[in-house]
């Protein structure tokens, strides 16, 4: 056993003895419910607020209520204690006195430990040093901590009187795999999440303000597409067949356009059987949404309105820094063609290039995963090593090549091409639409020729949809559609690194 494991198993046999010495005094040291009546940050900007404005004498504002936390820090001095109590607004201090508790409460603070949770009832007032505190005139033990928080040092600025704490929870890969310690030690990561709720709940108002429905389609599926993805598979014993997690949601929210749902949206998990990266879990949140009667030139007004909408809700401007860059969702976006990009990176036509040039060129480059992959993937592969990178500020990438996009219209005018965008920001991809494919003819051929790849090795080649084709036979009006990942836009309104730090709880590889 190591060092690290003594010391917590020594911490552990001596928090279960305290749990134990409660027990027998008959404390509950896991309770059923509190009255909480107020929080610690309100608490203290109202305090401080009353008193700014001359509501309050000499011996503070008098403050009552009730308060419950996780404490996290802990000072006694003989006859009178303070403590740092957090919940999920801040903090606020604590002041026990022996003489106020009586003996029997107070000596209950010796079998308490940082982490704990408890309840107190008192009344707000200003110490001698300037600090707003409840002065306790009772207390409750919650809930006993039996494992000790990585909680960390707290220090004071001595010019602003700033509170802060350098978080003993350091090892990114842990708080991963321990969430809920790192929601308890780092208030900036509860912080993150709660922009995400926002970002979230800014996206539904949005769209639902525009006359859209949010619907849910099937997670399971007996045939996925919508994408170029590996899938995972399951098997259902009762009907003994195999069934797919979705890798997409498109296929099915444009039946819904088909059966005269106009305007649907989803956001929705995914699931891919890829690789894991910064940018990519194999369990991730997608918003797609689908419009009747639209292209793909109103999807990119859309989506430049819908981004600037969520980022001033989620941090009161049309801006961001994402990693050290400026970034600016003000309209309108930048345009590049997807051909006309690759052709000026590479120095000649891609369109006309020969495969194996263009396979070449990869290898060159050291681009990887090329096994089983036509021209369409090989281009594709080639932008994302020559163009891609350089696209930092908002950028509509348009008029993709018809092998890598066989759900999209073909392109007006340019029958090589099809209507189809994907918005870069940071150098990665954010957006994906088309003007749909709503041609049934057109779309088997497409499906066909994705076979075709399947046959020859491309594993993420889609497959024909018998049941999709019919839903087109019945009718698909003109529609756009979009696909937005919801973990990419809070990755980069957050400014997070890794999609791993806006996922509670992502994929990992097994513990050792």
């Amino acid at each position: 056993m190591s060092h690290a494991s003594d010391d917590l198993s020594r911490v552990r046999k001596a928090r279960l003895e305290k749990l134990a010495a409660l027990e027998e005094r008959g404390v509950e040291p896991f309770a059923y419910s509190f009255d909480v009546t107020r929080h610690a940050a309100p608490s203290v900007a109202g305090f401080e607020e009353r008193e700014a404005e001359g509501d309050a004498d000499g011996d503070g504002w008098a403050g009552s209520g009730r308060w419950a936390g996780r404490m996290v820090g802990f000072r006694s001095h003989g006859k009178s204690a303070f403590a740092d109590l957090e919940d999920h607004t801040g903090r606020v201090q604590i002041y026990f006195r022996r003489n106020v508790l009586g003996d029997d409460a107070y000596t209950l603070l010796d079998l308490l430990d940082l982490g704990d949770w408890i309840g107190v009832e008192g009344t707000l007032f200003r110490t001698r040093m300037g600090q707003v505190t409840v002065l306790a005139e009772d207390f409750r033990l919650l809930s006993k901590s039996l494992r000790p928080l990585p909680l960390g040092k707290v220090e004071e600025d001595a010019e602003t009187g700033e509170r802060v704490t350098h978080s003993g929870f350091a090892d990114r890969e842990s708080r991963y795999r321990r969430r809920y310690a790192d929601l308890a030690v780092n208030p900036g990561v509860r912080q993150v999440f709660r922009a995400r709720t926002r970002i979230v709940t800014a996206i539904r108002r949005f769209l639902d303000d525009l006359g859209f429905v949010e619907v849910e389609t099937p997670a399971l599926q007996p045939l996925y597409g919508g994408a170029s993805a590996r899938p995972f598979v399951t098997r259902h014993l009762a009907l003994d067949r195999v069934l797919y997690l979705r890798i997409a949601d498109e296929l099915y929210l444009k039946r819904l356009i088909v059966g005269g749902m106009d305007r649907v949206y989803e956001i929705a998990k995914d699931f891919r059987n890829e690789g894991i990266d910064r940018f990519h879990n194999p369990e991730f949140t997608m918003l797609e949404f689908y419009q009747a009667f639209a292209d793909y030139e109103d999807m990119m007004e859309l989506v430049e309105r819908l981004l600037a909408a969520v980022a001033e809700a989620a941090g009161g401007s049309r801006g961001c820094t994402f990693q050290g860059a400026e970034i600016t969702f003000e309209r309108p976006f930048a345009r590049v063609s997807f051909v006309g990009g690759l052709r000026e990176a590479m120095g000649g036509d891609p369109l006309e290039a020969p495969e194996e040039e263009l396979r070449a060129r990869a290898e060159g480059l050291g681009v990887g995963d090329l096994e089983g992959a036509g021209r369409g993937k090989l281009m594709e592969k080639l932008f994302g090593e020559l163009v891609q990178p350089a696209l930092v500020q908002p950028t509509f990438v348009v008029d993709y090549p018809k092998e890598l996009s066989p759900l999209a219209k073909e392109k007006r005018g340019a029958p090589r091409l099809t209507e189809r965008f994907e918005l870069f920001v940071a150098g990665e991809e954010l957006a994906n639409a088309f003007s749909e494919l709503n041609d049934p003819i057109a779309q088997r051929a497409r499906f066909e020729d994705q076979a075709a790849l399947r046959a020859a090795g491309d594993a993420e080649a889609q497959m024909v949809d018998e049941d999709y084709i019919r839903a087109l036979e019945y009718g698909l009006p003109p529609t756009g559609g979009v696909g937005i990942g919801v973990d990419r836009l809070v990755m980069l309104l957050t400014d997070q690194s890794s999609i791993r730090d806006v996922i509670l709880f992502p994929t990992l590889r097994e513990e050792e």
